[in-house]
């Protein structure tokens, strides 16, 4: 099969047929890279077992830090002497600096690579972790700050390396990557209290997640050294593609208008609201049922379980959104889930509860699954996925970082639980009709999707 002497434009995306043969381009980079470090993504392509571990290592601490949280959450907040509104900022604060920091991802890929991103990503994330052990409380939040920008780097550019790089498995490996995310998160919620008890407070529980986060770290060493070894990554590959192709290629059009597309507008909210109703429950769950008279530890498991089977929908749900042209049946059925989970919160929250916590499981890995495979789905190519994702997931986590305070404010103002409830059903009531638009067959720069 011949080659096309020009990469395919953004907005033409990438035909089946021309995939496994086209030059595929760093996600945050522009539609072309430079020939030396084209050769260098070749290279290391040609280490897939290295490359495949650093993504499954990478996802298993993309929420683990997070997740471990909650279970001692009432631990952290008798030892600081915080309410319940305060105390929900130990999982507002990451939440914030993830929409915060989202945006300045593309930027920082674009001049030292995305390989070297992740790296940074992941050793930022083991200082944070490390950080939020500290004696003042003002070390707890700047931890909890850090923390969240480390995640947020690696939430927006690993859409746009898997698009990259498994193009034609862009389903299969967003389905690999998601559930081993959710599966660091089960691994943290289950292990919180034992590792409490074990070593000698939440400090100790806390703290034991910075070795898997070192450990990504170290994976992702080689790779950084395997590009950077060919070529200066980023704008020096950039600037001489650019310069071969002469000066009109440094004024292309990088790519469709996002915030003109109500296609992406409508991933974007199906993407909050998941994250908002899935950050609420790692806030709020374990002390929704403690609230209800079931011991610590029994919290803790059916939290973990509820986390455990997530990873049944989120690798699930992507395979089959991925062979499918519309989605709109799948958007439905997670919302559904998990509205199913949540309300029977409100019926029998302590007897019902490990029934509530499979149906809510499999509807917020479903829909994170699907989220995630959307900006796949929907995207011409990989430049416009890594665009999309960090769209999605600015004003995504942003929209997500107001349910654990909103809803802690509540259930202080209400002195229960009900209310808090009843606003996360309206929330999955505003999914099912965000998962109708998004689910349509389309892609993001169609004239149908402009809005």
């Amino acid at each position: 099969m011949s080659r096309s002497p020009h990469p395919p434009s953004p907005q033409q995306g990438l035909s089946t047929e021309e995939l496994p043969t086209a030059e595929l381009i760093d996600a945050t980079e522009g539609p072309a890279p430079g020939p030396a470090a084209a050769a260098a993504r070749r290279r290391l392509r040609s280490h897939p077992l290295l490359l495949l571990a650093g993504i499954v290592l990478a996802s298993l601490n993309m929420r683990a830090a997070l997740a471990g949280v909650s279970p001692v959450l009432g631990q952290i907040s008798d030892d600081f002497g915080m309410t319940a509104t305060v105390s929900s900022l130990v999982t507002t604060i990451p939440l914030l600096f993830m929409g915060v920091v989202s945006p300045l991802a593309p930027g920082l890929a674009r001049r030292r690579g995305t390989e070297t991103v992740l790296f940074g990503a992941l050793v930022l994330l083991t200082g944070g972790i490390v950080l939020r052990i500290a004696p003042p409380t003002v070390a707890l939040f700047l931890g909890c700050a850090v923390v969240g920008s480390g995640i947020a780097l690696l939430n927006v550019l690993m859409p746009g390396l898997i698009k990259r790089d498994f193009p034609q498995q862009a389903a299969g490996m967003t389905a690999l990557y998601s559930t081993a995310m959710i599966l660091g998160a089960t691994a943290s919620a289950a292990a919180a209290v034992p590792l409490e008890r074990a070593l000698g407070g939440w400090r100790g529980s806390l703290v034991s997640w910075a070795l898997p986060a070192g450990l990504a770290a170290c994976v992702w060493l080689p790779q950084v050294l395997l590009v950077r070894r060919r070529t200066p990554h980023g704008r020096p590959a950039a600037a001489a593609a650019h310069a071969a192709a002469g000066a009109a290629a440094t004024r292309e059009v990088p790519g469709p208008r996002l915030a003109r597309s109500v296609l992406a507008w409508q991933i974007t909210l199906f993407m909050g609201s998941q994250s908002l109703i899935a950050y609420v429950t790692i806030a709020w769950l374990p002390t929704l049922f403690t609230d209800h008279g079931m011991n610590e530890t029994s919290a803790g498991l059916v939290f973990a379980f509820s986390t455990l089977v997530q990873m049944a929908g989120s690798f699930v749900v992507p395979v089959l959104a991925g062979r499918m042209r519309r989605q709109r049946l799948l958007c439905t059925t997670v919302a559904l889930s998990m509205a199913a989970g949540i309300a029977g919160l409100l019926i029998a929250p302590v007897t019902g509860a490990w029934v509530w916590a499979a149906l809510l499981g499999l509807g917020q890995g479903g829909a994170l699954g699907l989220a995630l495979t959307l900006m796949v789905l929907r995207s011409g190519d990989a430049h416009t996925a890594a665009r999309l994702s960090g769209m999605a997931q600015t004003w995504g986590y942003l929209l997500a970082a107001a349910g654990p305070l909103l809803l802690g404010a509540v259930h202080q103002a209400t002195d229960g639980w009900t209310v808090p409830i009843v606003l996360l059903l309206c929330v999955c009531a505003g999914l099912v009709l965000l998962g109708l638009g998004a689910g349509r067959d389309r892609r993001i720069g169609d004239g149908a999707t402009a809005g």
